[in-house]
């Protein structure tokens, strides 16, 4: 793959990725933003896989334990429960009540957000959009209220305010800011999410997981998580099935057969609870008794799509639900889209089912390729508009898979290799080439001598006649008197069935 690493490895990449736009549902925007310096003491914009753990599934529950002295809606507060990547300690209360405001008040994905969190931190880019900091012109300094600027009193010690703290920040957009902030209730949304069994997972805790920090500053600000499991363990082990939402049959019996397989090989699926490909995929490993993830695009508490009622009880019971956005947050356009960098980001590949030239599953896939991630598609008929996408991935740098192993054998360890696969043998292969010859020299229909059987075989009467009863002896050809015929072979069906295995 040119400009991409293949080693899939998450935690791993060459460089940030650049959010594209949003606005349609598959296309390509260019990036706002440009590299910026690392503020002092901010984390580096690379990370790794948690240092510790095992490579699987499983794994001590997010949710409760003995190392985990819970706060509002669950949170963990005592330092020693956290393990924070380099330059990364473990998030303070105040910290955390802050990254839980910020949820409520930025949109998902927004780079330019992501800089001021890492330039300020959560509690000061917090204070500074409640306060209401911007500039009034250039090198002035200014505070909106009411839609109105006048110049601060004083400058913020040790820094400086408006445009100099907020980059890019405009008095309309200020204005929003400041109406979700003054609105934004920390302290009851984690307790929402507590009476609902979840918990906010939030960078630096142990449950983080650190290869989410290879999308730089479009990195989550939080993660809201419902389900018992640890979500940083089961996304050391996982794969992405994305698809169309308005599948054929079949696109769900693939999406199903490949969720179960996965799920048998010990594998996590990762989808969008979405109708059509990703509520198969969901469907098949729950049926396998498998572990799956569904990334949303609204609040872990709501149901959306509400034909997924029971799907979505079921997951937060035996599978775990992501959020970024706060507890009763809708979905809109732009955020499925931007959802889908999270999944491509914490899985270690992206396998697309059935997806048109426009789909949000496409934009799936692109974001697994910057990242460094596999790119997989599973193809289907020329003619199928529902395919195009998925075959012109493939013709790129994506990679054809048609089952669960093959899936594996890209992703996987070393030594976990899709059997080889050829056609079946039958008797006939088995035979030298000498016998070979003599039998196909038999007519299909009618005895004959074995002088004719030599000619047409192009040897001696003794060497037919010898081959002949060698192919006697493993009932390929009968005798007749001093004639010779061949038995009938029953032809059978050994075509399989594939996907799962």
């Amino acid at each position: 793959m040119s400009g991409n690493r293949t080693g899939g490895t998450p935690g791993e990449r060459d460089e940030p990725v650049r959010r594209k736009g949003a606005a349609g549902a598959g296309g390509d925007g260019d990036s706002d933003s440009g590299a910026v310096p690392p503020a002092d003491g901010a984390p580096p914009a690379g990370g790794g896989l948690g240092a510790g753990g095992p490579d699987g599934p499983g794994g001590a529950g997010g949710a409760a334990g003995p190392d985990r002295a819970a706060g509002p809606g669950g949170m963990a507060r005592a330092p020693e429960a956290c393990a924070g990547r380099a330059g990364e300690g473990p998030p303070s209360y105040e910290e955390r009540l802050a990254r839980a405001a910020l949820t409520r008040i930025m949109e998902p994905g927004d780079e330019r957000a992501g800089r001021w969190l890492r330039a300020h931190g959560p509690v000061g880019l917090l204070e500074l959009l409640r306060q209401g900091s911007t500039a009034a012109g250039p090198g002035a300094t200014g505070e909106i209220t009411g839609g109105t600027s006048r110049p601060s009193r004083s400058p913020r010690p040790g820094g400086t305010t408006g445009a100099g703290a907020l980059p890019g920040m405009t008095a309309a957009r200020l204005s929003g800011y400041r109406m979700r902030a003054v609105a934004a209730e920390p302290e009851r949304d984690l307790d929402a999410v507590g009476a609902a069994g979840g918990r906010f997972v939030c960078p630096g805790d142990r449950e983080w997981p650190s290869q989410l920090d290879d999308l730089g500053d479009a990195r989550p600000v939080g993660l809201w998580v419902r389900g018992l499991p640890d979500l940083r363990l089961w996304a050391l082990r996982s794969v992405a099935l994305v698809g169309a939402r308005a599948c054929s049959p079949y696109g769900a019996h693939m999406a199903a057969t490949l969720g179960a397989g996965l799920a048998e090989r010990g594998w996590v699926v990762v989808s969008g609870a979405a109708f059509g490909v990703d509520g198969a995929a969901h469907r098949g490993a729950l049926g396998a008794g498998g572990a799956t993830v569904a990334v949303l695009a609204c609040g872990v508490d709501a149901v959306y799509p509400r034909g997924h009622a029971e799907l979505i009880r079921r997951m937060a019971e035996q599978g775990i639900l992501v959020a970024e956005l706060a507890p009763g947050s809708h979905p809109t356009r732009s955020r499925f889209i931007l959802r889908n960098r999270v999944i491509a980001a914490l899985t270690r590949g992206t396998v697309v089912i059935e997806a048109q030239y426009r789909s949000g599953s496409l934009v799936t896939a692109r974001c697994a390729q910057r990242l460094g991630r596999f790119t997989m598609g599973v193809p289907g008929p020329a003619t199928s508009g529902l395919s195009a996408g998925v075959h012109e991935l493939l013709r790129g740098e994506g990679v054809l898979v048609t089952d669960a192993a093959e899936i594996v054998e890209l992703v996987g360890g070393m030594g976990e290799l899709a059997p080889e696969r050829r056609g079946p043998t039958v008797p006939h292969d088995l035979l030298d080439r000498g016998a070979a010859a003599v039998l196909e020299a038999l007519p299909r229909q009618g005895p004959v001598e074995v002088r004719d059987v030599a000619r047409e075989a192009g040897t001696s009467v003794e060497e037919a006649l010898g081959r002949l009863y060698e192919l006697h002896s493993l009932g390929f050809v009968e005798r007749e008197g001093d004639a010779w015929r061949p038995i009938p072979v029953r032809r059978r069906n050994d075509d399989a069935r594939r996907g799962g295995t």
